[in-house]
């Protein structure tokens, strides 16, 4: 296994060369979106699983962690979700061909529970920072700060402290105030010089270093509490919108399978937490009069983020009942309107036939 990490490090773009050809190739498969279609489905599950754990042996490179980045965790939490993402629709049409199209909700749900589950866990171990791509690509903040320095024997690590803290918060928040950046360095002034004074535990620190070599940064990782105290109301908006975010395809899948998925009824409760949950992201980053919170400055990576879940609402589009009453009928026009045309015609039908197969799929169009 060791030499098969060594090789996806070093040929990285080799390995991205040949994922992307092959995962092209799985939309050419015989029976693809039809009702035999677990074989292509099962072969494009292999095939993401493959590429995820590629992707995660890249990104766990060791040299490429360095002071003041955010420590990787010790649960594969962005390798979970880029399986269970790739599983789904093997899980949808394997319980679509067994059990019926009624039946199959309930796997579904099951399905975005447990992402549900793992992407709260990645939220809370992650210092409730905004899961990035549903929490498949790590949110690391690479400024240093008073919470991350190093420090040797318990002594901080010479340099400038006086700059803000942004290592182990969500958004550039100074964990403590003057006053008590002041009274912790007494403390620990005083509590190392006791500590130098001891020339066994001298002996033992240099013994220790000259084993191990310097420690790993230390990073502190906020805390629910610490967020609504010092955030305040923006705190709260902040936490409340991910969570939105993240349990809102779960919540579709529920309304679902208790309406049907000709109902309107799920279309809009889905789209109105999608919209509730991005309202609140985007409240946390403007100043409350009156109140003792503080607002939320989203790095450019979350920026990108926000953008990208505001994309995303274009799959409402795509979405029954709305595609069966409205999007469906626009493309049949379209592609008969440019099916005389030589070439164009016949691409048109092809990228309308795989859009209507795509659309029967509900985790091609879940945006989950």
């Amino acid at each position: 296994m060791e030499a098969y990490k060594r090789w996806v490090r070093t040929n990285k773009d080799y390995v991205h060369s040949l994922e992307s050809l092959a995962n092209g190739l799985t939309w050419l498969l015989p029976e693809r979106f039809s009702a035999s279609e677990i074989g292509p489905e099962a072969v494009t599950a292999i095939l993401g699983i493959i590429t995820a754990i590629n992707e995660h042996i890249i990104d766990t490179t060791p040299t490429q962690w360095h002071p003041g980045s955010v420590e990787p965790y010790s649960f594969p939490y962005s390798l979970c979700i880029s399986a269970m993402k790739d599983l789904e629709t093997l899980v949808e049409v394997t319980a679509e061909h067994y059990f019926g199209e009624d039946k199959k909700w309930n796997f579904m749900a099951v399905t975005e529970a447990l992402k549900v589950l793992v992407r709260l866990g990645l939220f809370r171990n992650s210092g409730y920072k905004m899961l990035l791509h549903g929490g498949e690509t790590p949110n690391i903040e690479k400024q240093s700060n008073l919470s991350s320095q190093h420090t040797v024997g318990g002594f901080p690590k010479p340099g400038n402290h006086h700059g803000p803290s942004h290592l182990g918060d969500i958004n550039g928040r100074n964990p403590w105030n003057l006053e008590g950046r002041a009274l912790s360095a007494l403390s620990r002034f005083g509590q190392n010089a006791r500590m130098v004074s001891d020339p066994v535990w001298l002996s033992r620190v240099q013994h220790q270093h000259a084993i191990m070599g310097p420690p790993s940064p230390m990073v502190d990782r906020m805390t629910l509490s610490t967020i609504l105290s010092e955030k305040g109301l923006q705190g709260a908006l902040f936490v409340l919108g991910e969570v939105l975010c993240i349990t809102r395809p779960l919540i579709y899948v529920l309304f679902i399978r208790k309406y049907g998925i000709r109902s309107w009824t799920p279309w809009f409760f889905s789209l109105a937490v999608d919209l509730i949950g991005i309202s609140f992201l985007t409240q946390a980053t403007k100043p409350m009069h009156g109140g003792k919170g503080q607002p939320f400055h989203f790095s450019v990576s979350e920026q990108d983020e926000l953008k990208r879940r505001k994309l995303q609402w274009a799959l409402y589009l795509m979405r029954d009942p709305f595609f069966s009453k409205y999007t469906r009928q626009r493309l049949e026009s379209s592609e008969k309107l440019l099916e005389p045309i030589p070439l164009i015609g016949i691409l048109t039908a092809k990228i309308v036939e795989l859009v209507i197969g795509a659309q029967t799929r509900y985790t091609y169009m879940s945006g989950s």
